[in-house]
């Protein structure tokens, strides 16, 4: 089917609209949305009502001790922490990537991308071997480390560390096409007309790429969150001290403590969810503010 890009405001996402005459037959647009629902309730909502439901099992009173528990009150706060610093630090790192890459030529560019792409190629557990290897006591910087006290590995460091190398790209990847695809224009006429770069940048650059980065930074908390391969090298599962959510849910599930187990594992999911409410709210404030500034806008 061939799809017309319809424009929006400034800083929204291109809405694809099917072109008039080229639908499908009702029989056949019914069979893709039941496929797609059925689709998605197997493999998403089927999941977390299992979650839910053995999570529940065995009452209210055990779910809620079970995620009060100490150790878990420990993983929580853990892996909020975690996410809070590895999302802003791969922000930060991210819009000035994409703006360096999209606005600016220079010798290394290339290269400079393929380094951004290099989590995505290299297996989480690789990665954390890595950390290992660099900061742990038979490392590279281990004797150095050691002499002046400082703990990276199997303590709070290695796993931020860990965890801002897995979500390094996705506010970069999400930034990059959508920059270059707006071009320098705006960004030419602003100088032009007496604006500084931080000016250009806040007043113009930024409101161009607010979805995009808004998506960036739901993928990377979300994957922060879940993340579970690097972590589980480089923290050493130390139990009520280096447990994030993801290594707290194995640790119970190896102890065959399922309801526990999944009581956790629901607190993850609710984690998410709640992400997803808050990146649908912001959607929905940013659209109407567009359509609020925009006469005539959708």
């Amino acid at each position: 089917m061939k799809a017309t890009p319809v424009e929006k405001p400034q800083g929204c996402l291109r809405d694809y609209r099917i072109a008039p005459g080229l639908t499908e037959s009702a029989r056949v647009r019914v069979l893709l949305i039941v496929g797609a629902l059925a689709y998605l309730g197997l493999f998403l909502m089927l999941p977390l009502i299992v979650v839910f439901s053995e999570a529940l099992q065995k009452g209210f009173a055990v779910y809620v001790a079970s995620i009060t528990n100490p150790d878990a009150l420990v993983a929580i706060r853990l892996t909020l922490l975690t996410a809070l610093v590895s999302v802003t630090v791969n922000l930060v790192f991210g819009v000035a990537a994409a703006w360096a890459i999209t606005k600016f030529r220079f010798w290394g560019k290339g290269f400079l991308i393929t380094l951004i792409d290099l989590p995505f190629a290299i297996s989480p557990v690789v990665a954390g071997l890595i950390f290992v290897l660099l900061f742990g006591s038979r490392g590279w910087f281990g004797p150095w480390l050691s002499e002046h006290n400082i703990k990276i590995i199997f303590a709070m460091p290695g796993i931020i560390l860990a965890t801002m190398f897995i979500t390094l790209p996705f506010v970069a990847r999400e930034l990059i096409p959508l920059m270059q695809s707006q071009g320098t224009d705006e960004e030419e006429a602003a100088l032009t007309l007496g604006a500084n770069g931080w000016q250009t940048f806040f007043r113009v650059t930024l409101p161009n790429i607010a979805w995009g980065l808004l998506y960036g930074i739901i993928l990377c908390n979300a994957r922060a969150m879940g993340e579970f391969g690097a972590v589980s090298v480089v923290s050493g599962h130390l139990r009520g001290v280096t447990t994030t959510l993801p290594l707290h849910v194995e640790i119970l599930y190896n102890e065959y403590q399922f309801a526990a187990a999944f009581a956790v594992a629901s607190l993850l999911s609710l984690l998410a969810l709640l992400t997803i409410i808050a990146r649908s709210t912001l959607e929905w404030r940013l659209h109407r503010q567009m359509t609020i500034d925009t006469p005539g806008g959708p």
